[in-house]
């Protein structure tokens, strides 16, 4: 009998020992690999002082060399800084990818069990010290405080490189009140927004500039000095996945929002204040066959059945004119519209011919990420090029015009490409001279360090928070409101669905039985398909705009008890003719907290907002758009501009 009893204790005594050496394995390899990195780098940049100037002396060398002088013209210091580059060097900063930081600040040398995304990114010393890579993004949500402090521990990574490039770091937004992980980067830390669409909604430049002004003194404050916004796109095809990013479908409100926003984030020149903005995605994305993001290899085609190609630049010649420093073209393919049927970033008609030639942009061209290769999040999107070899997809996105690679960190196609005579030096140094400018115009080699506890005062300060929370109830759209049954009188008898019985409680008095109500109010979000065929594809709403018979019946039966509230989520143009007829006050928001959609229900603010897109009336109406035409629905439930007030 104890025999018996022994043979499972040793097994499990086996497994343990095994799980226990496995773990030592693990973290004595990236221990190991992490030393080896660390010792490529060399000792921080001491501060020197002669005749009173302080300079930071980047290449320890000794001595004050051009491109170390803030007194001296940019231009100066770009050309003598490149000059001292090594060809590996200019590769490394070719290439923009995303980076880990710890829950506590410190640095991601190794994967972590408590953040999944760290097993698929690379560790920062190796992209900074073995890769010598300085741009990155970040898509994480930690503290303010240990965000700022990650900062300065990257950057003193960077110093401590042979010429000290400090790093760029750069972020999707993160200011949405309601999350959605495919179009934001939600973040505890900072203040709550309505999407673009609510800002568009607002109708209101000089708020969507203040709200930029916010979001750069909080991206500030925690050291991001890149935006990977706005997208300048227009939501001309409902169906797509990403209209949660634009400010809707008309052209003309676009082009005002992008302009108001970019000045908001980078100020009247691109200085060391400001955030830079690389606007997207050049030459308009939206107009997707069928609705489909090119994300995926079903939604590589972008179409124009109404000639309006034209028509979807006019935002970006308002990014243009707000001299937005950065510009990325789409994964898409502009179907018939150039010589070659390939996608934006390997286009050389869209990117030198149009964007360079046309328009004189002289900015940084950085393309979408992982254009290139395939990575465990899916496949590489070289959409039209798929047969070329790696190589010549690289050589190709070059000779389009383009200055940086987005999602890869690969800098040795770059070195190959050149050793081999394929691309001269002279070109790679064209990009490398945009990139650089920009680091100089936004101060980064001056000072790259922010204060943690500044961070803090800063993020999420309570001005913010509140100013935050009055676009949120601005940009709300009155859709309906039956015999003035909105605004609801204080402590009425309600009934809440998908809202909170602890935030509604401070309204009216919630009741569990919705017969009991004098009110039902209800929240909902747009519907969209659920996909698992791609990873990526989980955090996309996009597909059906329509409800289920399944998903109305609910709605619909509490709607027939009691007079009844309804509220929608908008991220892109739902189908609800049923609910809002069923519905006695319809509300539209672009994502709003339960306490401010109350707030607007219950009269202490009111809703503002003019749809920034139109309401299609049925399914059957969706599919009869043209993709690359505004407000082209027939018989629209609620046209673009649509909006009540309350009376």
């Amino acid at each position: 009998m104890r025999k018996i009893i022994k043979i499972p204790l040793y097994l499990l005594a086996g497994i343990t020992g095994l799980m226990l050496l496995g773990m030592a394995i693990f973290f004595l390899y990236y221990s190991v690999v992490s030393s080896r990195n660390m010792a490529l780098l060399g000792p921080p940049a001491p501060s020197i002082t002669e005749n009173g100037f302080t300079y930071r002396d980047l290449n320890k060398n000794g001595r004050l060399d051009p491109y170390e002088d803030s007194r001296l013209p940019i231009d100066t210091r770009v050309d003598n800084l490149l000059s001292l580059m090594s060809l590996e060097e200019k590769a490394g900063m070719m290439f923009i990818a995303m980076i880990g930081m710890n829950d506590d600040g410190s640095l991601m040398e190794r994967p972590l069990l408590s953040e999944p995304l760290s097993f698929v990114l690379k560790t920062n010393s190796e992209m900074v010290a073995k890769l010598k890579m300085n741009h990155f993004n970040t898509v994480q949500d930690i503290p303010a405080d240990k965000m700022a402090e990650w900062n300065n521990r990257i950057q003193k990574l960077a110093e401590r490189t042979r010429l000290g490039i400090p790093v760029t770091l750069a972020s999707d937004p993160r200011h949405a009140a309601r999350e959605n992980p495919g179009a934001n980067v939600p973040t505890t830390s900072f203040s709550k927004w309505p999407t673009p669409l609510g800002l568009a909604a607002t109708r209101d430049t000089l708020l969507v500039r203040e709200f930029a002004d916010i979001a750069r003194q909080e991206y500030l404050s925690v050291g991001i000095r890149l935006a990977l916004h706005p997208m300048a796109d227009l939501a001309t095809e409902p169906r797509w996945g990403r209209i949660n990013g634009t400010f809707g479908e008309d052209a003309e409100l676009s082009a005002m929002m992008t302009r108001a926003y970019i000045l908001g984030f980078q100020g009247d020149r691109l200085g060391p204040q400001s955030v830079a903005c690389m606007t997207k995605h050049f030459s308009g994305g939206g107009p997707q066959k069928d609705g489909e993001d090119p994300h995926f290899p079903y939604g590589k085609e972008q179409v124009y059945p109404g000639h309006n190609f034209d028509y979807h630049l006019i935002p970006f010649e308002a990014a243009f004119a707000a001299n937005t420093a950065q510009i990325m073209p789409y994964y898409g393919i502009p179907v018939g519209q150039t010589s070659e049927d390939v996608a934006f970033g390997f286009n050389k008609d869209i990117i030198t011919g149009l964007l360079r030639e046309k328009y004189g942009f002289d900015g940084v061209v950085c393309t979408d990420w992982n254009i290139i290769s395939d990575t465990k999040l899916g496949p590489g999107r070289s959409w039209g090029v798929e047969s070329l070899t790696i190589p010549e997809k690289v050589k190709k996105v070059l000779d389009a015009g383009c200055d940086q690679f987005g999602g890869e960190s690969t800098p040795e196609w770059i070195v190959e490409l050149v050793k081999n005579g394929q691309i001269k030096e002279s070109r790679i140094d064209s990009s490398v001279r945009r990139l650089l400018r920009d680091k100089f115009r936004l101060g980064l080699f001056d000072n790259p360090y922010v204060n943690a506890q500044n961070a803090l005062r800063i993020a999420g300060k309570p001005e913010f928070v509140q100013k935050g929370k009055a676009a949120q109830s601005k940009s709300m759209v009155l859709l309906k409101n039956n015999g003035n049954i909105l605004p609801l009188k204080p402590g009425a008898k309600i009934y809440v669905r998908n809202i909170a019985n602890e935030v509604a409680a401070d309204f009216g008095t919630v009741v569990n039985d919705p017969r009991e109500a004098d009110f039902i109010i209800v929240r909902l979000n747009t519907p969209y398909e659920t996909r698992n065929e791609y990873f990526l594809e989980r955090f996309f709403h996009q597909g059906r705009l329509y409800f289920t018979e399944r998903e109305k019946r609910p709605i619909l039966e509490l709607a027939g008890i009691k007079p009844t509230i309804i509220g929608i989520t908008l991220e892109r143009p739902a189908v609800i003719p049923e609910i809002s007829k069923a519905s006695s006050g319809l509300l539209a928001d672009f994502g709003s907290s339960d306490e401010v959609f109350l707030e607007v229900v219950f009269g202490v603010s009111e809703p503002e907002g003019k749809l920034p897109f139109e309401l299609p009336s049925s399914p059957e109406a969706v599919e009869k758009q043209l993709e690359d035409v505004p407000y082209d629905s027939e018989n629209p439930l609620f046209s673009f501009g649509f909006g009540l007030r309350y009376e």
